[in-house]
């Protein structure tokens, strides 16, 4: 369906919506209306959803959670106007706000409508709205897909609250560490650890299962129930449970309008993972690691060039689209510019949502340029795991983006790091010192002469 005619719809929900609403209009704006914005995304599609493997979804995921959404992800943005009379937009979720700059707002011709669009540059995605004052209605385009994919969009104005502004008083206190495992309802279940926060009726924490988390998540308990959401510009992520009284939960978990799965949990504070550093290895029969691949302006680099000789090296297997990938970035970044008097290099794979060289370049250096990185980024192919495991076949899988490989002065691989648990998690300290600590023993080596 063309972009255009899909749009125009949701001006038509906007014109409704905006007439059939009772608004008090205290101060009129000429543009977007600065302050606090609710928004919700329309998850919950009229077509049938399937799992992973685009199987129509097993009776269980009929179960009902009572839900106060609907379907919808509600999330909370604050619009501010910086001195030239910009427009930054602010996404949040819980601690983490996520400064949109590329705001756009116009009087659009083609319906006569004022609109803003958001755009989210590194993962090639976009809010694109119609709006009157104190409400905006429109879509959440996100572009490296392949297909049509987009999400209805409507926020209001002045509105606070993320889920509900109800104050039911919670059965239990959640707060803790709870053994988690998603996809229970199919053949292919995986484990997480649920950390949550809870304060009153707010709550906060995220999950983290073995190749990453599910960054910062923010919601509320309502009585018996657990409702987080958690939107970036690339995953919109909604989690609904009933909270047992054995200390049990039964949940659903919605990413986008394409995925949705059933999870249970139980409290249990001692609960483990296993570790990241178990997970990928060298096949037998290896001990290094050797790539050539390309950079954005089309120079071929390789782990064996005389730049990296001598140097401890950070092999950093990723995409530009992956929040954890993302997480880690900044962490890498920041470790390679405090430590620029240090013999530490890192070399990022990408493995890109695009086929095309050209079209992943660009993806890269976008991503170069907002992080504003010191090392090289390599465009080293599709984003599939398998392709990604053919074209590096020392290693036994590439289980998940990230994946950090640990490389002496030697060029020998020391350790490999499956998936990054950011600082929405409670491990991602405990990964810093480790890090540090492995980092200072290799540098503390010397080279094979």
């Amino acid at each position: 369906m063309p972009i255009r005619s899909v749009y125009s719809s949701y001006i038509i929900l906007f014109i409704c919506l905006f007439f059939s609403a009772c608004f008090v209009v205290e101060n009129t704006f000429e543009s977007i209306a600065p302050g606090i914005w609710r928004a919700t995304l329309e998850l919950e599609p009229k077509e049938t959803v399937s799992n992973k493997k685009g199987e129509p979804l097993p009776e269980l995921l009929n179960y009902q959670f009572e839900e106060v959404t609907g379907g919808e992800l509600p999330f909370n943005f604050e619009v501010k106007y910086n001195d030239d009379k910009s427009i930054l937009v602010e996404i949040i979720n819980g601690e983490e706000r996520i400064k949109v700059d590329d705001v756009r707002v116009f009087h659009d011709r083609t319906n006569g409508n004022d609109s803003i669009i958001m755009r989210f540059p590194i993962y090639e995605s976009e809010i694109k709205a119609a709006f009157e004052e104190r409400i905006m209605a429109g879509v959440w385009q996100v572009y490296n897909r392949g297909t049509y994919y987009a999400i209805p969009f409507i926020a209001r104005y002045g509105q606070a609250h993320r889920f509900t502004n109800l104050k039911k008083t919670p059965k239990i206190d959640i707060s803790g560490k709870w053994s988690t495992t998603f996809g229970v309802e199919g053949d292919d279940p995986y484990t997480a650890i649920g950390h949550f926060n809870q304060k009153d009726n707010y709550l906060t924490g995220t999950f983290t299962t073995e190749t990453g988390d599910y960054r910062y998540l923010e919601g509320s308990v309502q009585d018996n129930k657990l409702y987080l959401s958690c939107f970036d510009g690339s995953h919109a992520f909604l989690f609904e449970a009933k909270i047992k009284e054995d200390s049990t939960m039964i949940g659903s978990f919605r990413s986008g309008k394409h995925y949705k799965t059933i999870w249970e949990a139980q409290l249990n504070n001692d609960a483990t993972l296993a570790s990241p550093y178990e997970l990928t290895y060298l096949k037998e029969g290896y001990e290094a690691i050797d790539f050539a691949f390309e950079n954005p302006e089309g120079k071929m680099i390789s782990i064996n060039d005389p730049a990296y000789e001598g140097k401890v090296k950070l092999i950093q297997i990723m995409g530009t689209w992956c929040p954890n990938c993302r997480d880690e970035t900044m962490f890498l970044s920041n470790y390679v510019k405090t430590n620029k008097d240090k013999d530490i290099a890192v070399i990022s794979l990408a493995f890109e949502k695009y086929r095309e060289k050209e079209k992943a370049d660009v993806a890269i250096r976008n991503y170069i340029e907002k992080f504003d990185l010191p090392y090289e980024m390599l465009y080293a192919g599709y984003s599939s795991k398998k392709e990604a495991a053919e074209v590096l076949p020392m290693l036994n899988h590439v289980l998940s983006y990230p994946t950090l490989i640990f490389v002496d002065k030697n060029n020998k691989v020391r350790k490999i790091h499956t998936g990054f648990s950011g600082p929405a998690t409670a491990y991602y300290e405990g990964f810093v010192k480790e890090f540090d600590e492995l980092i200072q023993t290799l540098l503390q080596e010397k080279t094979a002469q």
